[in-house]
């Protein structure tokens, strides 16, 4: 029987890939998975199948470029690239997540209204505010646990599903066989599922978390300089990436299952915000399905915005060379905070004009699928080279998986272009 000693280094094993994977189910993911489920029901369960495998293998990968080299991101690219496709790709990366903030706040608004009644603009703005407050006054270590807890409120997508009535037998059979379609509807939404799953924020943040783990430990070193450490922490980045990401695909598994069952077999097939799915779920799911679902909305919001932001913070000062972490105090990186509150009240004060959210939603989601490519196909290159990785370059099978990764997500941009031409 586990001590409490042995269940607590366990615990602490879980860090980076946990937050990174909670994170990824974000108010917007949530739209997007509600969509899919009301649309089309269980035909949709699949993909998450799909996306595990390659969330984990890209996220590895991104985890060990930064604790073996004791670098972001955006400082090796800064380091070894062009300048011209490091200011693409963090200009644009900039871009999509204070969009990205701005519809995720927008969306807590929503859903505090949703419960309490009110201003929902002000609610943004509170939460924003919240948010940036809690990453320029806290210290990591600190921080960090936070973030863990806030992971919980996802459980509020599973048990929304046991409130509900299931047809298992069903939800099983089409999971492992759906009913595929050819019409641009269905191939749009697959695309969305893989672009809202697979984002390059998370590539950004997870790498630069396992630089700031290593910095906050003062006996350990990036891997290329101590490779003494590596065992411990390549298995510590493997069940934590693998437990993230698991808990994010199943998660999303359960919202779109909960959608599936309740909107989409009553006809509500057209679900655009997260709020809306808290929504229309109350005359159907009840009372209780609708809270668990608008409280799930606010605690993967307040997870989910600081990661967006810290991403951006992270790629800016690992492409100017600028102090930069959460275990600093904002006297000593000024630029870094400076972007995190930029990114933040910009996205906050983007819900009191006249931006459409789900456009600038949609756009993101454009940009992100954009740049996830070559960011990914930078991020390969960078794992196999020896100057960079040292004896540490990933395994063949890391590299298969991570370019096929790349691949499906080429696939999905081409096709998103493809659909957008029609």
């Amino acid at each position: 029987m586990p001590t409490l000693r042995s269940r607590d280094s366990w615990l602490k094993k879980l860090g980076p890939g946990l937050i990174t994977g909670a994170a990824d189910d974000d108010p917007s993911g949530i739209a997007t998975y509600s969509q899919a489920g009301a649309q089309f029901g269980f035909n949709m369960l699949w993909t998450l199948f799909l996306t595990y495998p390659l969330m984990v293998g890209i996220q590895v990968i991104s985890a060990k470029i930064g604790r073996v080299s004791g670098h972001g991101l955006a400082t090796n690219i800064s380091r070894h690239y062009p300048a011209w496709l490091l200011y693409s790709i963090v200009g644009l990366l900039l871009v999509a997540n204070t969009i990205n903030i701005a519809a995720d706040v927008a969306a807590m608004g929503e859903a505090l209204k949703l419960l309490s009644g009110g201003p929902s603009h002000l609610y943004a703005l509170g939460f924003g505010l919240l948010s940036l407050t809690l990453q320029i006054f806290i210290p990591y270590n600190r921080y960090v646990r936070i973030l863990k807890w806030l992971t919980l409120g996802l459980l509020a997508y599973v048990a929304t599903v046991f409130v509900i009535h299931m047809p298992w037998a069903q939800v099983l059979s089409k999971t492992v066989w759906p009913q595929l379609s050819w019409k641009p509807e269905f191939i749009t939404t697959v695309v969305a599922v893989f672009g809202t799953t697979i984002s390059p924020y998370l590539f950004f943040w997870q790498a630069s978390q396992e630089v700031e783990e290593q910095q906050a430990n003062p006996q350990s070193k990036p891997l290329i300089r101590a490779p003494e450490q590596a065992k411990t922490n390549f298995h510590r980045i493997k069940i934590d990436t693998l437990i993230g990401m698991g808990f994010s695909n199943i998660v999303a598994y359960f919202i779109m299952l909960t959608t599936a069952v309740t909107l989409g077999l009553h006809g509500i097939t057209d679900i655009q915000t997260s709020a809306q799915a808290a929504s229309a779920l109350r005359p159907i799911a009840g009372e209780f399905a609708f809270w668990l679902f608008s409280a799930g909305i606010i605690g993967t919001g307040l997870l989910a915005v600081p990661v967006l932001a810290g991403s951006a913070a992270y790629a800016m000062a690992g492409a100017f060379h600028w102090h930069n972490g959460l275990e600093l105090k904002p006297v000593m990186a000024k630029r870094f905070y400076g972007i995190i509150a930029v990114s933040t009240l910009l996205g906050a004060a983007l819900c009191f004009t006249p931006i459409d959210p789900i456009k600038a939603l949609y756009w993101s989601a454009v940009l992100n699928g954009v740049i996830s490519v070559p960011i990914m196909a930078v991020m390969m290159l960078m794992a196999a080279r020896r100057d960079i990785m040292g004896q540490f370059v990933i395994s063949t099978r890391l590299k298969v998986l991570g370019w096929v990764c790349t691949g499906v997500m080429a696939l999905a941009v081409l096709t998103m272009f493809w659909t957008l031409g029609k």
